[in-house]
């Protein structure tokens, strides 16, 4: 009787086509006549996708977008779960959320890390593909001279910067592009390392030097040397940006000595003086962009959250910045760390957060253009990671985790360009943001953190597409679906609980195919519930951090459509999956 419905309606189809109806603006349906029940897909007449419109806060970070090809990897059988659960995902192959942007999954390299010529940490940003990497890095952008020998400084910079009190700051130091000693990096190598890495960069130019420089023209003399800057790069570098974190009382130039300031700055920096200041950056580096025949993209510094009653920075930041600015921005750079500050959170407050602040974060900013009358523009979030401390929270496998639910809400949030902090960053032992190890004891070099592992699967298992997905039976399962251009559907699926789940998986408007494959990702049972290691398919790491050092063809576990999508989801662990294509 099916196959008999179905012919019949195909035929009544035909003739509609046939009498020369318009075309509907909804999307299309294909029929087929005969799909195994009960494999986790559609039954019957499904509804093609059809990708939204851009947002302007994806704006040209997706200029370039291409599909994506599954690589399936290899596989070993695995048993499904037999408990049984009320916890079910159902994914919408029709309904497209977004598109997945490559400049998602970017980093910061930062100059204090060393060299980064180490060919095993080569290797591994390579198999990550961060795609974008950006540097110099931090607040050093803001004393940042990189044409510079070790040890030197330019004649018109003051001995000593001021503290955000007011008081001159002993520890004052330049930051040079030419370091050569093993413990920095150089431009060079900077460079070198994007085209290893078979990535591009986002290069933050010094603007603290336009508020404490000591010439006659201090803005135009720090717009010049950005722009020579510029012109060096000589087009290899498309997105720019303006200082960092320029608002905040931590950054040199918030605070300069008026009495050896010669163009009649103000002692503390506003957003409106950033604004104006930035246009002239902007002209200069443009037009020295041009004079190599290149084009170029400049970001401007934003808040992310409301900065009405800043108490560290300048207040009403956004509102100076955006109506001084105008449209001169290419786009505006937020960073967020999501967590409280210095605050020892247990995961449960950790992992609440990226849902809550990035939808409130593109949210800020728009409310901020719109109440200064300038125009919407484009998002980065160029350094993002978490500020918990005091359980080692920063290199545990639930920052992992943490990485996983923020990249499925910046894509759900139509973001298209983010940049995590950082690849490496220093040796304090529990409260480090590196993705590797750096000066930690005990642990080698640039040893793989957990994070790492979260990122790399993530990227390799989530499509070029996010569509739509749903969770009943439990608050406690987030789950991200993705759609793959070859034809595949996958799920991505975090436990943010300290109890195992078992989760049931439908696919709408998707015929699946004979088997779904998965990895799943969880702690190990050190410092728990903030392990430093992470195992991958029950695969850990040969020492005390990280993960296994063949993750990159570990096999994945493999199971039969037939009967249903079902997998277990450990306690706090992740599960990327995806499913064969009818």
């Amino acid at each position: 009787m099916k196959l008999k419905i179905t012919y019949m309606y195909a035929i009544l189809i035909a003739l509609i086509t046939f009498t020369g109806c318009k075309k509907e603006t909804k999307p299309d349906t294909t029929i087929v006549t005969a799909v195994e029940a009960g494999n986790g897909g559609a039954t019957g007449p499904i509804t093609s996708p059809t990708d939204p419109g851009l947002a302007v806060s994806q704006g040209f970070f997706l200029d370039g977008w291409a599909g994506k090809t599954f690589a399936k990897p290899g596989t070993v059988n695995a048993e499904k779960p037999t408990a049984a659960t009320t916890i079910n995902v159902t994914a919408d192959f029709a309904q497209v959320i977004s598109k997945v942007s490559k400049n998602l999954f970017g980093n910061n390299a930062n100059p204090f890390t060393g060299q980064y010529t180490d060919a095993g940490l080569v290797q591994n940003i390579s198999n990550l593909s961060p795609n974008i990497i950006r540097a110099p890095g931090g607040s050093i952008s803001d004393i940042y001279f990189y044409d510079l020998p070790a040890g030197s400084k330019p004649t018109d910079v003051p001995a000593q910067l001021l503290k955000a009190d007011g008081t001159p700051d002993a520890s004052t130091g330049y930051w040079s592009g030419k370091v050569t000693d093993s413990w920095s990096m150089t431009l060079d190598n900077y460079y070198a390392l994007l085209q290893k890495s078979n990535s591009t960069g986002i290069i933050t130019v010094n603007y603290g030097y336009a508020r404490y420089g000591l010439s006659e023209h201090p803005v135009e003399t720090a717009a010049h040397y950005a722009a020579q800057w510029v012109r060096k790069d000589n087009g290899r570098t498309k997105l720019w940006e303006v200082g960092n974190e320029n608002f905040g009382n931590w950054e040199a130039g918030y605070r300069i000595d008026v009495s050896k300031n010669k163009d009649g700055q103000p002692e503390i920096i506003t957003g409106q003086l950033y604004g104006t200041h930035f246009k002239v950056f902007a002209d200069s580096m443009r037009k020295a962009a041009a004079e190599v025949g290149a084009t170029i993209k400049i970001g401007a510094v934003v808040t992310e959250t409301d900065d009405k009653n800043n108490s560290t920075g300048g207040k009403d930041w956004n509102a100076g910045v955006m109506a001084a600015a105008g449209a001169s921005p290419d786009f505006y750079v937020v960073h967020n760390y999501y967590t409280p500050y210095n605050q020892n959170s247990t995961p449960e407050v950790i992992l609440a957060t990226p849902a809550a602040h990035t939808a409130s974060m593109v949210s800020w900013v728009n409310q901020s253009a719109q109440a200064a009358g300038a125009p919407l523009k484009p998002l980065a979030l160029d350094e993002w990671n978490i500020f918990s401390t005091g359980s080692r929270q920063q290199v545990s496998s639930i920052c992992g985790v943490h990485a996983v639910l923020t990249l499925g809400e910046l894509i759900k949030n139509q973001f298209s360009m983010a940049c995590r902090w950082d690849l490496a960053n220093g040796g304090s032992d529990g409260n480090d943001h590196g993705l590797f190890s750096y000066n930690q004891d005990g642990v080698a070099n640039f040893t793989p953190r957990p994070a790492f592992y979260y990122l790399y699967y993530f990227q390799k298992y989530f499509g070029d597409r996010m569509i739509s997905s749903s969770v009943t039976g439990s608050n406690d399962i987030i789950s991200y679906a993705s759609s793959f251009n070859s034809g595949e559907a996958g799920v991505t699926l975090i436990n943010k609980s300290n109890a195992d789940k078992v989760v049931n998986i439908n696919f709408k408007n998707y015929y699946t195919g004979s088997n779904y494959i998965y990895y799943t990702l969880k702690g190990g049972t050190d410092n728990a519930p903030f392990s430093g290691k992470v195992l991958i398919n029950n695969n850990g790491p040969a020492g005390a951090v990280g993960g296994p050092a063949n993750y990159t063809s570990l096999a994945a576990y493999s199971s039969s459509t037939s009967g249903g999508i079902k997998v277990a989801v450990p306690a706090y662990g992740v599960v990327f999956l995806v499913a064969d294509k009818k």
